[in-house]
């Protein structure tokens, strides 16, 4: 009897598509579920009968509640080689092998300049009047040259966002807690003398750093508050990084620009979500790792993943 494999949150219907699954035909079933699972109960119910789960990022937990709800489950992968969302001692104790997949920082990259560039110049705005025989120019655009770009970050993907940032003739400014200035001059940017200083000098703050308990909160009312009323803020890295609510305040109270916002508090956002008609907000619905390519990694290396495994030698083990 074959193997049954879940694969989690493929809204796009993609996995499928985007690595040869037929390798394993022989010996497993792959099951798409395009719509996300919201609770542990509908996790439990669902996931019962398969062996093998392939999830999304970290946007579903794996805590040892549920793992203990899942006798059947012996190879849960996960795309990346971090995940903060699984239990892994609990997965341990119940036999189940945790293997990851590469994951590219390219596609966050240029998700932070779309938002960016999408913000600065109004696109959004001014495609909709265009199409919608709307007034001919309502907005003036935000120059990047010559202007400063603050970075909450500088590891792998904001160095990359600085040097895209150094090419359009920006000032860019960074600072993270263990950021030093002798890296600050390898990436050849500006180091900060403190999270204040960049926010009140930056045009434009953009946020790259990992998810923690000293980043959790980083941003509240107070840090926009020093945020210039013409600067603009962008997160690709993750929502609970910003306070949403004092997020939300500033943009509707106009104090701030405009925010580009790929990451929620809750995903997939629900349709009645303030940030869905929250002013002076570019928003995609966490569109950072989403990419031609990085799919192809994520869902080949799956394959590769549940074939070392049948083989008896898992590759990529987590953590």
């Amino acid at each position: 009897m074959r193997l049954r494999c879940a694969v989690l949150d493929d809204f796009q219907d993609a996995a499928t598509k985007a690595a040869d699954w037929s390798p394993l035909a022989d010996d497993v079933e792959v099951v798409p579920f395009t719509t996300h699972l919201l609770d542990e109960d509908a996790l439990a119910a669902a996931l019962a009968d398969f062996d093998i789960v392939v999830t999304l990022r970290e946007r579903v937990p794996f805590p040892a509640s549920l793992i203990a709800r899942l006798p059947r489950l012996r190879l849960l992968i996960a795309s990346g080689m971090r995940n903060t969302v699984i239990d892994y001692a609990a997965a341990e104790a119940h036999g189940v092998t945790v293997c990851g997949t590469a994951s590219s920082s390219t596609p966050p990259v240029e998700l932070t300049w779309a938002l960016l560039l999408g913000l600065a110049r109004g696109l959004v705005r001014e495609n909709d009047a265009l199409r919608s025989g709307g007034p001919w120019q309502s907005t003036v655009g935000a120059d990047l040259y010559g202007r400063r770009l603050g970075l909450l970050g500088l590891g792998k993907i904001g160095s990359r966002v600085a040097h895209v940032g150094l090419a359009f003739g920006m000032h860019v400014s960074a600072w993270s807690q263990n950021l030093t200035k002798e890296y600050a001059d390898e990436v050849g940017v500006h180091l900060a003398a403190s999270k204040e200083e960049l926010l009140t000098e930056s045009d434009f703050v953009s946020i790259h750093l990992a998810l923690g308990d000293r980043t959790r909160g980083l941003l509240g009312a107070p840090e926009l508050a020093l945020l210039k009323p013409t600067a603009y803020l962008i997160n690709t890295s993750r929502a609970a990084i910003v306070d949403q609510d004092a997020l939300l305040a500033a943009l509707h109270e106009g104090r701030i620009a405009g925010a580009g916002v790929d990451v929620f508090d809750v995903e997939p956002l629900p349709a009645d979500h303030p940030m869905r008609t929250a002013p002076r907000l570019l928003a995609t619905p966490h569109l950072g790792y989403v990419s031609q390519a990085n799919y192809a990694t994520y869902y080949g290396q799956a394959v590769e993943d549940i074939q070392a495994y049948l083989s008896g030698s898992p590759l990529r083990r987590l953590p």
